[in-house]
């Protein structure tokens, strides 16, 4: 069980206030037990969405945001399952 547990990479990413915000939002409405889990939950999610596209070689980071409009792969596929989470509750 603890070799399931052990997690040898790190992934660092940089947030704005708002894209933080709507995490903590996900996370406190699932009751989930830190950002570490609701960011791997979110990440297993969308990679489990149908129709998602892939990144041109040219995009840019800053052009995948996590909330708003941008001009990278997956700008329609976070803003819909943001937008359909919040109206669920």
């Amino acid at each position: 069980m603890a070799d399931q547990l052990t997690r040898p990479e790190r992934l660092q990413i940089m947030l704005d206030p708002e894209e933080l915000r709507a995490i903590d939002d996900f996370r406190f409405r699932r009751r989930m037990p830190s950002r570490a889990a609701t960011v791997r939950e979110l990440l297993k999610r969308g990679l489990a969405a149908e129709g998602f596209e892939v990144a041109s070689a040219r995009s840019k980071s800053q052009s995948f945001r996590v909330l708003g409009s941008g001009t990278g792969a997956g700008d329609g596929a976070a803003g819909d399952g943001t937008s359909s989470e919040r109206s669920g509750d």
